[in-house]
Protein backbone atom coordinates (compact mmCIF):
# COMPACT_ATOMS: atom_id res chain seq x y z
CA UNK A 1 0.00 0.00 0.00
CA UNK A 2 2.67 2.33 -0.37
CA UNK A 3 1.09 3.96 -3.35
CA UNK A 4 -1.46 5.45 -0.96
CA UNK A 5 -1.35 7.48 1.49
CA UNK A 6 -1.54 6.88 5.00
CA UNK A 7 -5.69 6.84 5.22
CA UNK A 8 -6.16 5.79 2.50
CA UNK A 9 -4.43 2.38 3.15
CA UNK A 10 -5.55 1.88 6.12
CA UNK A 11 -9.39 1.99 4.79
CA UNK A 12 -8.15 -0.35 2.25
CA UNK A 13 -6.82 -3.02 4.88
CA UNK A 14 -9.64 -2.69 6.70
CA UNK A 15 -12.08 -3.32 3.75
CA UNK A 16 -9.64 -6.43 3.19
CA UNK A 17 -10.83 -7.68 6.54
CA UNK A 18 -14.31 -8.36 5.50
CA UNK A 19 -15.38 -11.65 3.99
CA UNK A 20 -15.10 -12.12 0.14
CA UNK A 21 -13.19 -8.71 0.08
CA UNK A 22 -9.84 -8.60 -1.81
CA UNK A 23 -7.43 -6.49 -2.49
CA UNK A 24 -8.74 -5.37 -5.38
CA UNK A 25 -12.31 -5.29 -4.37
CA UNK A 26 -11.25 -2.95 -1.33
CA UNK A 27 -9.88 -0.53 -3.32
CA UNK A 28 -12.61 -0.07 -5.07
CA UNK A 29 -14.71 0.08 -2.02
CA UNK A 30 -12.33 2.58 -0.89
CA UNK A 31 -12.38 4.86 -3.55
CA UNK A 32 -16.07 4.51 -3.75
CA UNK A 33 -15.99 6.34 -0.43
CA UNK A 34 -13.50 8.70 -1.51
CA UNK A 35 -16.04 9.89 -4.30
CA UNK A 36 -19.26 10.00 -2.30
CA UNK A 37 -20.34 13.54 -0.34
CA UNK A 38 -19.55 13.69 3.41
CA UNK A 39 -22.55 13.59 4.68
CA UNK A 40 -23.18 10.19 3.09
CA UNK A 41 -20.27 9.12 4.45
CA UNK A 42 -20.93 10.42 8.64
CA UNK A 43 -24.04 8.20 7.88
CA UNK A 44 -22.36 5.22 6.60
CA UNK A 45 -19.92 5.78 9.91
CA UNK A 46 -23.03 6.43 12.04
CA UNK A 47 -24.91 3.22 11.10
CA UNK A 48 -21.44 0.98 11.37
CA UNK A 49 -21.37 3.01 15.27
CA UNK A 50 -24.90 1.88 15.84
CA UNK A 51 -25.02 -1.26 14.58
CA UNK A 52 -22.27 -2.17 17.31
CA UNK A 53 -23.93 -0.21 20.04
CA UNK A 54 -27.53 -1.18 20.06
CA UNK A 55 -27.51 -4.85 18.39
CA UNK A 56 -27.13 -7.40 21.05
CA UNK A 57 -27.47 -11.39 21.19
CA UNK A 58 -31.15 -12.35 22.09
CA UNK A 59 -30.69 -14.03 25.78
CA UNK A 60 -33.27 -16.84 24.79
CA UNK A 61 -32.60 -18.00 20.99
CA UNK A 62 -29.44 -15.72 19.94
CA UNK A 63 -30.44 -13.73 17.52
CA UNK A 64 -29.01 -10.18 16.35
CA UNK A 65 -31.81 -7.98 17.97
CA UNK A 66 -32.29 -4.29 19.33
CA UNK A 67 -34.97 -5.41 22.19
CA UNK A 68 -34.17 -8.19 24.52
CA UNK A 69 -35.61 -10.93 24.12
CA UNK A 70 -36.38 -11.07 20.69
CA UNK A 71 -39.59 -10.37 18.70
CA UNK A 72 -39.69 -13.85 17.61
CA UNK A 73 -39.34 -15.31 21.06
CA UNK A 74 -41.85 -12.92 22.03
CA UNK A 75 -44.43 -13.31 19.54
CA UNK A 76 -47.42 -15.16 21.18
CA UNK A 77 -48.55 -16.20 17.87
CA UNK A 78 -45.05 -18.65 17.25
CA UNK A 79 -45.53 -22.22 18.50
CA UNK A 80 -43.03 -23.16 21.32
CA UNK A 81 -42.94 -26.68 20.78
CA UNK A 82 -41.15 -26.51 17.68
CA UNK A 83 -37.28 -25.20 17.64
CA UNK A 84 -35.33 -24.77 14.39
CA UNK A 85 -31.40 -24.78 15.05
CA UNK A 86 -29.45 -22.71 12.00
CA UNK A 87 -26.07 -21.82 11.76
CA UNK A 88 -26.44 -17.99 10.99
CA UNK A 89 -29.28 -15.19 11.63
CA UNK A 90 -29.43 -14.96 8.24
CA UNK A 91 -30.38 -18.41 7.80
CA UNK A 92 -33.27 -17.76 9.92
CA UNK A 93 -34.40 -15.38 7.39
CA UNK A 94 -34.39 -17.95 4.71
CA UNK A 95 -36.49 -19.92 6.68
CA UNK A 96 -39.24 -17.10 7.41
CA UNK A 97 -39.50 -16.35 3.52
CA UNK A 98 -40.84 -19.66 3.26
CA UNK A 99 -43.87 -18.98 5.72
CA UNK A 100 -44.63 -22.26 6.26
CA UNK A 101 -42.64 -22.65 9.47
CA UNK A 102 -44.19 -20.81 13.02
CA UNK A 103 -42.03 -22.16 15.50
CA UNK A 104 -38.96 -20.89 17.50
CA UNK A 105 -35.28 -20.39 16.41
CA UNK A 106 -32.06 -21.16 18.29
CA UNK A 107 -29.06 -19.31 16.35
CA UNK A 108 -25.29 -21.50 16.74
CA UNK A 109 -23.34 -18.45 15.20
CA UNK A 110 -21.26 -21.19 13.29
CA UNK A 111 -20.57 -24.46 12.94
CA UNK A 112 -18.38 -27.17 14.18
CA UNK A 113 -15.09 -27.17 11.92
CA UNK A 114 -12.08 -29.01 13.93
CA UNK A 115 -9.21 -27.34 10.79
CA UNK A 116 -10.46 -23.97 11.56
CA UNK A 117 -10.43 -24.57 15.37
CA UNK A 118 -14.08 -24.23 16.16
CA UNK A 119 -15.57 -26.65 18.70
CA UNK A 120 -18.92 -27.35 20.77
CA UNK A 121 -18.02 -24.53 23.16
CA UNK A 122 -17.27 -21.94 20.53
CA UNK A 123 -21.04 -22.31 18.94
CA UNK A 124 -24.01 -21.04 21.11
CA UNK A 125 -25.23 -24.34 22.67
CA UNK A 126 -24.92 -23.87 26.43
CA UNK A 127 -28.43 -22.30 26.68
CA UNK A 128 -30.12 -24.65 24.18
CA UNK A 129 -30.69 -27.27 26.47
CA UNK A 130 -31.84 -24.77 29.23
CA UNK A 131 -34.98 -23.81 27.23
CA UNK A 132 -36.10 -27.11 26.33
CA UNK A 133 -37.10 -27.62 29.98
CA UNK A 134 -40.87 -26.35 30.11
CA UNK A 135 -40.62 -24.24 33.03
CA UNK A 136 -38.45 -21.94 30.80
CA UNK A 137 -40.51 -22.18 28.00
CA UNK A 138 -44.63 -20.93 29.34
CA UNK A 139 -44.86 -24.58 30.94
CA UNK A 140 -44.93 -26.00 27.04
CA UNK A 141 -43.55 -29.22 26.14
CA UNK A 142 -41.01 -29.21 23.44
CA UNK A 143 -42.50 -31.70 20.60
CA UNK A 144 -39.68 -31.52 17.88
CA UNK A 145 -36.28 -29.69 17.46
CA UNK A 146 -36.04 -29.51 13.66
CA UNK A 147 -31.91 -29.39 12.92
CA UNK A 148 -31.17 -26.54 9.76
CA UNK A 149 -27.38 -26.56 9.91
CA UNK A 150 -26.38 -26.07 6.29
CA UNK A 151 -25.47 -29.09 3.88
CA UNK A 152 -22.13 -29.09 4.18
CA UNK A 153 -19.36 -31.00 6.02
CA UNK A 154 -19.19 -28.57 8.85
CA UNK A 155 -22.86 -28.44 9.18
CA UNK A 156 -23.68 -32.53 8.87
CA UNK A 157 -20.91 -32.83 11.90
CA UNK A 158 -22.78 -29.98 14.02
CA UNK A 159 -26.03 -31.46 13.12
CA UNK A 160 -24.92 -35.34 14.43
CA UNK A 161 -23.14 -33.57 17.67
CA UNK A 162 -26.32 -31.81 18.33
CA UNK A 163 -28.31 -35.09 17.56
CA UNK A 164 -25.67 -37.26 20.43
CA UNK A 165 -26.70 -34.33 22.73
CA UNK A 166 -30.16 -34.21 22.62
CA UNK A 167 -30.43 -38.19 22.35
CA UNK A 168 -30.63 -38.34 26.40
CA UNK A 169 -33.70 -35.89 26.73
CA UNK A 170 -35.66 -38.36 24.85
CA UNK A 171 -36.82 -35.69 21.91
CA UNK A 172 -37.66 -35.78 18.59
CA UNK A 173 -35.13 -34.63 16.82
CA UNK A 174 -35.28 -34.32 12.94
CA UNK A 175 -33.08 -33.44 10.10
CA UNK A 176 -34.32 -31.14 7.27
CA UNK A 177 -34.85 -32.98 4.01
CA UNK A 178 -31.94 -32.37 1.45
CA UNK A 179 -33.78 -30.54 -1.29
CA UNK A 180 -30.66 -28.81 -1.77
CA UNK A 181 -27.62 -29.23 -3.37
CA UNK A 182 -24.64 -30.47 -1.05
CA UNK A 183 -22.31 -27.83 -0.43
CA UNK A 184 -24.61 -25.04 -0.98
CA UNK A 185 -25.34 -22.06 1.42
CA UNK A 186 -28.69 -21.50 2.99
CA UNK A 187 -28.49 -17.79 2.50
CA UNK A 188 -28.71 -18.67 -1.42
CA UNK A 189 -31.65 -21.08 -1.32
CA UNK A 190 -34.74 -19.96 -2.95
CA UNK A 191 -38.03 -20.12 -0.90
CA UNK A 192 -39.78 -23.08 -2.60
CA UNK A 193 -36.36 -25.33 -2.19
CA UNK A 194 -36.39 -24.43 1.75
CA UNK A 195 -40.14 -24.99 1.87
CA UNK A 196 -39.79 -28.45 0.28
CA UNK A 197 -36.64 -29.68 2.51
CA UNK A 198 -38.53 -28.58 5.98
CA UNK A 199 -41.69 -30.61 4.63
CA UNK A 200 -39.45 -33.53 3.89
CA UNK A 201 -37.40 -33.12 7.48
CA UNK A 202 -36.57 -36.69 8.89
CA UNK A 203 -36.21 -37.87 12.48
CA UNK A 204 -32.49 -38.79 13.42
Amino acid sequence: MLDYSEPVAKLIDEFKRLPGIGGKSAQRLAFHVLRRPQNEVEAFANALRDVKARIVFCSVCNNLTDVDPCLYCTNPKRDRSQICIVEEPYNLVSIEKTRSFRGLYHILHGSLSPLRGIGPDDLMLNNLITRLRPENNDGIEIAEIIIATNPTTEGEATANYIARLLKPLDMKVTRIAMGMPVGSDLEFVDEVTMDKALANRHEM
